[in-house]
């Protein structure tokens, strides 16, 4: 495996520490239980956690099981156990607290804060059911090369569907470009109507989708820095706008990090059922050893060597 061509190094920190607030503020580690832990999750858990430690942060532990369809308990079970094994304790959001069912960060027990969100958008005209099957957009748009997201064309916007035809609803976006400052990749422009069209906030089996649940749970939970794999770079822009839309005027600082890729260039995924770290446990490794190991593998170190989750705040330290 090899690490993304962006790296933090030690030297960066001097500039985190210019950028972000001098203290107090949140990020948050939100993995979905559609499977379990490898180490691409564990580089994001070293990022948070890392950065949060060294710069006067806290962390959230968020549970994003919105996708009902694939997320499973004993997914979550998992996951709550490996951030025990590896030491990475939240500091809001505690594992205990999620074994009892006395939490407010399971996105499955946000329901009534999402309907809440989806009225106001309502009331403001920006809300349209939507009928279409990613089948219908790409009958319209044509196939897109891989790796690449069709752009909604507004086709039930301009046809002013019934609402009772489906459950899906989207919200309608302007044509405006987004601009940000990425903590890691610097200035950034997006323009997501054109990107992506207007974005599905509810899909037609009433599930909340990621792009809505997470702006309004950041918004909700006041999440200062969102830090991320570079995967999800371009769903920032849009992810503004909504924010925007729902009354939140400063949008958090994001920073988004290099990812773990195979051989052939392909990022690390629960779909692929790429070698968790629940199987590597099993097969004798220490947490401080898949600590080191990710960390070498995504650039912050030069050569794995063991590391305790106490201590990955000294990866970003100036």
């Amino acid at each position: 495996m090899r690490a993304s061509s962006h790296t933090i190094a030690r030297s960066t920190g001097a500039l985190l520490g210019d950028r972000l607030p001098a203290s107090g503020w949140r990020t948050r580690f939100a993995p979905a239980p559609t499977g379990y832990l490898h180490l691409g999750h564990l580089v994001n858990a070293i990022h948070v956690w890392g950065i949060a430690r060294a710069f006067g942060g806290s962390v959230l532990l968020r549970v994003e099981d919105h996708d009902r369809t694939r997320c499973k308990p004993e997914y979550e079970n998992a996951l709550l156990e490996d951030l025990e094994w590896l030491g990475f304790a939240p500091d809001e959001g505690s594992v205990a607290e999620f074994r009892t069912g006395v939490t407010r960060h399971r996105q499955s027990d946000n329901g009534d804060a999402y309907e809440r969100a989806l009225a106001g958008l309502e009331r403001a005209g920006r809300v349209y059911p939507c009928t279409c099957s990613r089948r219908d957009v790409l009958r319209v748009v044509g196939d897109v090369p891989a790796g690449e997201e069709p752009c909604y064309p507004g086709t039930c916007r301009l046809a002013q569907r019934d609402p009772d035809a489906t459950r899906a609803r989207r919200v309608q976006l302007d044509a405006e470009s987004v601009r940000f400052d990425d903590l890691l990749l610097g200035a950034q422009e997006q323009r997501p109507a054109a990107q992506c069209g207007d974005v599905l906030v509810r899909d037609r089996f009433g599930h909340w989708t990621y792009q809505f649940g997470v702006v309004v749970d950041d918004f909700d939970q006041q999440v200062d820095v969102v830090i991320r794999g570079e995967d999800l770079l371009n769903s920032t822009g849009r992810q503004v706008l909504l924010g925007r839309l729902l009354g939140r005027d400063k949008p958090p600082q994001y920073l988004h990090h290099p990812l773990l890729r195979t051989a052939e260039g392909r990022k690390l995924s629960k779909a692929d059922a790429d070698t968790s770290l629940r199987e590597l446990r099993l097969g004798g490794a220490t947490a401080a050893a898949l600590i080191g190991e990710a960390a070498a593998q995504c650039g912050l170190i030069a050569q794995a060597r063991p590391i305790d989750a106490a201590h990955v705040a000294t990866l970003f330290a100036s």
